[in-house]
């Protein structure tokens, strides 16, 4: 093995995406470099946050800056103050940042002012819906940072379309990574044992985007659809998502609906199990879309686009906005996909990116 430099990399993550994404990558970084891992505190909810750092065996935290809650402009702005202060006291060689939240834009923005170089992990996505704060986060930070880590061939297009032709580097998708491994293990449910409920009898449900739980319409259309689609669904519930039902008084016209299961948020794994054993996944996740397409498991999205177009094209994901109509038809007439396409990469995207950093920190 080779020997450890003494050149450090500061790792800023904030959501639950963000910790999976580090899973196997935090640890490959350690064999060479100093790691010092910042938790933004956007996910302050213990279920969205400690549980993934136990799970996951994640390295312990560095610092917490708990920031929490709030407006996009308030959240990012006390991000950006923390995580400047905690660079200008580690004097890293590197920035490295994750996906799209607000953790991610705050974390590039800090390292770009201080000229300090920063990499982004999950680069060249787009839904091209700027009404979306990740789209923002997302288009900002790759025009910033100075290596962009592509998940699939058409997020590397994507970049070169925008300009962005240096230091780009195709490597796959570190979250299908973790999911790969875990594949080859036997996951069991808890969930489903404590439930009593069968493998393949109940659809996986999980909703948490602004664009639909801060909009009152949006919100009543899918738990419509929810209630009218009559077969079990597993919910575990976003705090965000918990927050508007109460704020909307919806709270007790969804815990009446005796198909939907209503459960805390859960591990990574536990979810992974709870995914494998779905007939059909209804979200507005990302992330979760991908976890659907390796799982090889119909998906049905809540939004009106979405960054992996690739999922649609294979098949196996169908867009369906809060239009009640259309999840109920996708939900009862899904059409069966005639392909699975691998374009998430082999598994070992961890490595190949702490690679390109070795060769460019040289």
């Amino acid at each position: 093995m080779a020997k450890k430099s003494n050149l450090k990399i500061v790792s800023i993550v904030g959501a639950r995406p963000q910790f999976i994404k580090t899973a196997l990558l935090s640890w490959e970084i350690r064999k060479y470099f100093q790691e010092i891992v910042v938790h933004t505190g956007q996910h302050y909810d213990l279920n969205m946050s400690d549980i993934f750092y136990k799970d996951l065996n994640l390295p312990k935290v560095d610092y917490n800056l708990g920031v929490g809650s709030g407006a996009h402009g308030e959240q990012t702005g006390q991000m950006l103050e923390k995580i400047e202060k905690v660079l200008l006291k580690e004097k890293p060689n590197m920035v490295l940042i994750y996906g799209d939240t607000n953790s991610t834009i705050a974390g590039s923005l800090a390292a770009a002012k201080l000229h300090i170089p920063v990499a982004h992990v999950e680069a060249g996505l787009r839904s091209y819906n700027r009404q979306m704060p990740e789209e923002i986060n997302r288009v900002v930070s790759d025009h910033i940072c100075d290596l962009n880590f592509c998940p699939t061939k058409n997020a590397a297009v994507i970049l070169k379309k925008e300009g962005i032709k240096k230091n780009v580097f195709l490597v796959g998708d570190v979250m299908a990574d973790l999911q790969l491994k875990l594949q080859k293990t036997n996951l069991k449910s808890k969930t489903l044992n404590e439930l009593k409920i069968k493998p393949k009898t109940y659809l996986l449900a999980t909703l948490h985007r602004a664009e639909n739980t801060d909009d009152v319409v949006r919100l009543k259309n899918i738990f419509q659809a929810f209630h009218d689609i009559s077969e079990t669904i597993i919910f575990p519930i976003h705090p965000r998502t918990k927050k508007y039902l109460k704020i909307y008084k919806m709270e007790k016209w969804v815990s009446a609906m005796t198909n939907l299961k209503m459960i805390d948020p859960v591990s990574y794994t536990e979810n992974i199990a709870l995914l494998n054993s779905a007939k059909m996944v209804l979200t507005d996740s990302g992330g979760v879309q991908k976890e659907a397409y390796l799982a090889k498991v119909p998906c049905v999205t809540l939004r009106d686009e979405t960054e992996w177009v690739e999922t649609i094209k294979a098949g196996w994901n169908k867009l369906t906005g809060a239009e009640p109509k259309k999840i109920l038809k996708f939900v009862k007439n899904f059409p069966e996909p005639k392909a699975h396409p691998s374009f998430l990469g082999d598994g070992y995207a961890y490595q190949k990116i702490t690679q390109i950093l070795r060769d460019y920190l040289k």
